[in-house]
């Protein structure tokens, strides 16, 4: 059962964009939803002391000097705990400790507790907001609030609508997961847009279920509960003056803020880092632990070679006074007591060697463990590394994606504003051109050419035709060839994403 939070109050319910500063309102108008999802196999300490500011100094000063962390507002940050009520952020309890009070008295176990690498996926990182401006109308309203880097907002107070739009927040994730389940709801002010970070536990009935709960069977169902969750929460937002937006799987988008994309760089690096230095940690305990057991080894042979030398030493003697005693030499009562003395002497370094000879090879098997869970560690190291290298690479890649996309919007946008000062016949110039495709139709050819990419002709030959394609056959070359890099071939794909939604003879567009 979910905790009900009540209905919200009459000033949340009449908010409107009105109440807004006027420069705002235009930029308002069209302002969206931010919901974004991140699976990951626990929490790290970097990303709890970013979650509750419990940061370092050096932290600190490290994400001023980045310009996304204003320390004069930090006071507005607030989190919201069972029942829904609004606290300050409780830093006395990082969210590890959080989530293990949590399944303690749940009597629920971490699958990754005691593993040395963890492989479970025990929480869902959701960061929930909107559009900049609104996000600030909500949490500062009129206050004139400075933004740039250095400024002193210790003045500012916060807004109850940015409460009670949390509260909105957490009452969808409570009904839509479960309130137990959340680790911590941290409602973040001191940033450039205001925003929230929800911790998340994927249990039900009693055990971690991300699968079932999120990812489902495949990646299409995957796909459309995400569909149906933004949809959901744009319901919620409806009354706030937030949209859902386009569909990531669309538009290929990420709805993050340059500062909240810069923090999950940021903590998937530190994550990273966070397993190398554990590993060498454990590389370390290691190698105390194996020099300790060689020294261990060593010792206990040297005792067992002592022994066994002493063993034959007196067996050796054992055997010249039972010659002499059958022989009759000698005084008979004296060598059946050294007799009896050497036996005894004999069975006592019998138990002692059995003893020492079970130690050593107890000692040569830990010996044996150690050097090989050294070597797994070793070899798990050189991976992160190599994952580390590759990241680094990705990250790369991804900013020249992100600067390429952001290079495409920019010339469409130039064209547009070109096309609009032109004469028909320069125009005409551009007519049937990919460019002019893309300023038209930018949307339809990028879903249409992405659906060809992923070898769904059929799905993209029934998008065009739905959306007035339908025009001039294509002689190109269809089919990827075996050779064809992925560059090549989504540039064919693009091109006949151009033939394909150009209208049929006759037939309009659809709009």
């Amino acid at each position: 059962m979910t905790t009900s939070l009540g209905a919200v109050s009459d000033r949340a319910a009449s908010w409107d964009t009105k109440d807004c500063p006027k420069q705002y309102r235009k930029s308002m108008a069209n302002a969206k939803q931010v919901l974004d999802i991140r699976v990951s196999k626990g929490i790290t300490a970097a990303q709890s002391n970013e979650h509750l500011r419990n940061r370092s100094q050096k932290a600190a000063e490290y994400a001023m000097k980045k310009g996304n962390y204003d320390p004069t507002r930090e006071h507005l940050n607030f989190e919201i705990v069972n029942g829904g009520k609004v606290r300050p952020v409780d830093k006395s309890r990082s969210i590890p400790e959080r989530m293990a009070d949590n399944l303690r008295q749940r009597g629920i176990k971490d699958p990754n507790e005691g593993l040395l690498e963890p492989k479970y996926r025990t929480v869902v990182n959701i960061i929930l907001g909107g559009s900049r401006e609104l996000m600030r109308q909500l949490a500062f309203g009129k206050q004139e609030v400075d933004f740039e880097q250095g400024a002193d907002n210790s003045r500012i107070v916060r807004k109850p609508e940015i409460e009670l739009w949390a509260k909105d927040a957490y009452r969808f994730i409570s009904d839509k997961y479960g309130e137990q389940n959340i680790a911590a709801f941290v409602a973040h002010l001191d940033e450039q847009n205001p925003h929230i970070h929800c911790t998340l536990l994927p249990i039900r009935d009693g055990k971690f279920a991300y699968k079932e709960i999120f990812a489902g069977k495949d990646k299409y169902e995957y796909s459309a509960r995400m569909k149906q969750l933004h949809s959901d929460f744009a319901e919620v937002n409806r009354k706030w003056g937030l949209s859902r937006g386009s569909s990531v799987s669309e538009t290929g988008a990420r709805h993050r803020t340059t500062e909240e994309y810069r923090r999950m760089l940021s903590e998937e690096c530190t994550d990273i880092e966070e397993q190398i230095a554990r590993h060498k940690e454990v590389l370390s305990a290691l190698r105390s632990d194996i020099r300790l057991a060689e020294r261990k080894v060593k010792g206990l042979g040297s005792m067992v070679e002592n022994l066994q030398k002493k063993q034959a030493e007196k067996e050796a003697r054992l055997a010249v006074l039972e010659k002499e005693l059958t022989e009759h030499k000698g005084d008979a009562a004296a060598i059946s007591a050294e007799t009896d003395k050497l036996k005894k002497e004999l069975a006592y370094i019998h138990l002692k060697l059995a003893d020492k000879q079970e130690k050593l090879q107890t000692a040569d098997r830990q010996l044996t463990d150690l050097k090989e869970n050294m070597d797994a560690v070793q070899e798990r190291t050189e991976r992160l590394k190599e994952e580390a290298y590759k990241y680094s690479r990705d990250v790369h890649s991804k900013v020249d994606s992100l600067l390429k996309d952001a290079m495409l919007e920019n010339m469409v946008n130039e064209f547009r504003d070109l096309s609009a000062r032109m004469t028909v016949p320069e125009r005409q110039m551009f007519d049937g051109s990919l460019v002019q495709s893309i300023a038209e139709q930018g949307k339809e050819v990028m879903h249409c050419a992405t659906l060809l990419f992923l070898g769904m002709v059929d799905d993209a030959t029934t998008f065009a035709e739905t959306h007035g394609g339908g025009g001039s056959k294509s002689d190109l070359k269809w089919g990827r060839d075996e050779d064809e890099d992925n560059r090549a071939w989504a540039l064919r794909c693009m091109r006949m994403a151009n033939r394909m939604m150009k209208p049929a003879i006759g037939r309009k567009p659809k709009r």
